[in-house]
């Protein structure tokens, strides 16, 4: 291994890091030399119920490698909560370098039995959960002209999956918090970038599980030779380097979406097509000229909203 990439003296909150990707996340920083902020409260998949225990067990087993980290048990869901995150960072080594919002919950249902008591918890723990958490860190990393966000998004948003608008939702809000943070961070050296990881933990699992063909042999056999021929591959472990990666102070991009599971790594990205124009432009153009419009022949990736005005202003004038 060649030119390797370290942490030293780098300090990093990782939410979610008693377990499953967070954990991976914990263990690979730490074996390069960062300082851990192990967040968790410790609770079930859906979000109840607590357990310090999570968090003291990955802190300790960072310590007994000889690494250096600190449990963290305060919640995401609140302003206060975030805040306190950050500030147990700032007391152990006065600075934080890189957030990496991993905390995540799931409460799947179909659409139509979807409410406010399944979407809420979801939106507080993923999208305002991350926004509470990195708040308090931006301003430090701000005054420090330096510092490494991840988010994590999923495809369940991005490409749509079934019985997780409430996921989904939240999920995909953040490559919206993303791309946004990028473009204001990008004057202070700060990156901000996403991962949407495909791996077996217990979030995984648990949608599995939902899946029930019991009245469908034929079907329940495709899912349980599924678990076992790829979903066991899914090792969080090999989703881990990538968002390393994107947290070390080399990482050349930000206000991107990188994709990765058993070992594989990709970039979504957001493309625009070329698309029709008329100066009359009628339903019935929309209509008549619907292919043209969805064609990807020649599609563009705008670097952001201004680009994609110049786009504009170059097809109409």
């Amino acid at each position: 291994m060649t030119n390797p990439l370290q942490f030293d003296d780098r300090v990093a909150v990782i939410t979610g890091a008693g377990g499953g990707l967070g954990k991976e996340y914990a263990l690979l920083l730490a074996s390069r030399g960062a300082c851990i902020v192990v967040n968790d409260t410790g609770g079930s998949v859906a979000g109840d119920g607590s357990d310090g225990g999570a968090a003291d067990a990955v802190a300790e087993e960072i310590r007994k490698a000889g690494g250096q980290a600190v449990p963290d048990t305060h919640s995401v869901t609140t302003p206060e909560g975030g805040k306190a995150i950050v500030d147990t960072a700032i007391r152990a080594w006065g600075r934080v370098d890189i957030v990496i919002n991993n905390a995540g919950i799931v409460r799947d249902a179909p659409f139509e039995d979807m409410t406010a008591d399944l979407l809420e918890p979801l939106l507080d723990v993923h999208l305002r959960g991350a926004f509470h958490v990195t708040r308090p860190a931006w301003k430090v990393m701000r005054e420090q002209r330096h510092g490494r966000v991840v988010n994590t998004c999923s495809a369940a948003g991005i490409l749509g999956a079934e019985r997780m608008s409430n996921y989904g939702a939240g999920k995909t809000g953040l490559i919206g918090l993303t791309r946004v943070l990028a473009a204001e961070g990008a004057d202070h050296d700060i990156k901000v970038n996403a991962v949407a990881p495909i791996a077996y933990t217990r979030m995984l699992a648990h949608s599995v599980d939902g899946a029930d063909f019991q009245d469908d042999a034929s079907a329940q056999a495709v899912l349980d030779d599924l678990v076992g021929q790829y979903l066991r591959k899914l090792d969080p472990a090999l989703v881990a380097p990538v968002v390393a990666f994107l947290a070390h102070q080399d990482c050349p991009v930000s206000g991107e979406i990188y994709t990765v599971g058993a070992g594989h790594v990709a970039r979504f990205f957001i493309g625009r097509t070329t698309g029709f124009y008329s100066p009359a432009l009628s339903i019935e153009d929309v209509r008549d000229h619907l292919g043209e419009i969805r064609d990807e022949t020649g599609y563009t990736v705008p670097a952001g909203p201004a680009d994609e005005m110049s786009q504009l202003f170059a097809t109409i004038t």
